[in-house]
């Protein structure tokens, strides 16, 4: 890698040094107007491989006709700091509820849960998106190592609405998309969770298709209409109060309209992948 990819994008000499040869920039901008937040909470531009990175991002879900699907989203790794990691890529910045600290966060991976009183509010509701036309997503760099834990929820008991990703004994446990209160087992090749992006999305009434550590399906499952909580990351929003909480890594989240999983998988995938490459 160049010295001038390690240079802060906004360096001038970040596209390359004279008569030395060229660096690419970011230039999507969306792109650029994130990373000026993330500046302004990092304290200092991100390296011109890590902006390059997250230009590349934006641009290949705006070509795939995914970026409009987002609705509150947050790249957690790339930034230089925690602070910089809670700039918000879509929507409303997430709030870090818990006690979050620096060493819960690391820049090629994301940040950790402690399994016990960590969490984000998104500060989305799960009635922000149509019951019939929604997905949530995560992309998950090391699974959590406990059972009956979610990286993810909301729900509603007096309404028997959920959206969780959770796990148990035996499989990926999900009622991941607006469902009734009815477990269904849509991974069951790994115990606990697998790494990777773990998702749902709807764009019907009686079924919603599904991803989960490379694998993915449809389940004819009707939907309900969704609670009116916010959805959390690393635990999940139980009638207003946070409960099993997770100690997975996450990267990335995403909350939303209906959206092509595998497509979504494949953008996030290389994004994580061009920043552990970028540092």
């Amino acid at each position: 890698m160049s010295l001038a990819a390690k240079l802060p994008y906004d360096h001038p000499y970040a596209g390359g040094y004279p008569g030395i040869g060229s660096q690419p920039l970011p230039t999507d901008t969306d792109a650029l107007d994130y990373l000026a937040r993330v500046k302004a909470a990092d304290g200092a531009g991100v390296e011109t491989a890590v902006a390059v990175a997250v230009s590349a991002f934006i641009t290949a879900l705006k070509a795939d006709s995914l970026w409009d699907a987002i609705g509150a989203s947050g790249l957690l790794c790339g930034p230089r700091t925690l602070a910089g990691a809670l700039v918000p890529l879509r929507g409303p910045a997430p709030t870090a509820q818990g006690g979050w600290a620096s060493g819960d966060y690391d820049r090629s991976t994301g940040m950790t849960g402690d399994g016990t009183a960590l969490y984000l509010d998104s500060n989305r509701p799960a009635n922000a998106d149509d019951q019939n036309d929604n997905h949530w997503a995560i992309y998950i760099a090391t699974p959590q190592t406990v059972g009956g834990r979610s990286s993810f929820g909301s729900g509603d008991n007096v309404a028997v609405s959920y959206h969780y990703h959770r796990t148990a004994t035996g499989g990926s446990l999900g009622k991941p998309q607006l469902q009734n209160n009815v477990a269904t087992n849509y991974n069951t090749t790994n115990e606990l969770e697998a790494s990777g992006l773990s998702a749902t999305s709807r764009s019907s009434g009686s079924a919603y298709d599904w991803a989960s550590g490379g694998d993915s399906g449809t389940i004819n499952q009707a939907s309900v209409a969704p609670s009116s909580y916010n959805a959390y990351v690393f635990a999940i929003n139980s009638d207003g109060s946070d409960a099993i909480h997770s100690d997975a890594t996450i990267s990335f989240y995403s909350i939303g309209t209906s959206i092509d999983l595998a497509k979504l998988d494949s953008h996030v995938s290389a994004y994580v992948t061009a920043i552990g490459a970028a540092l």
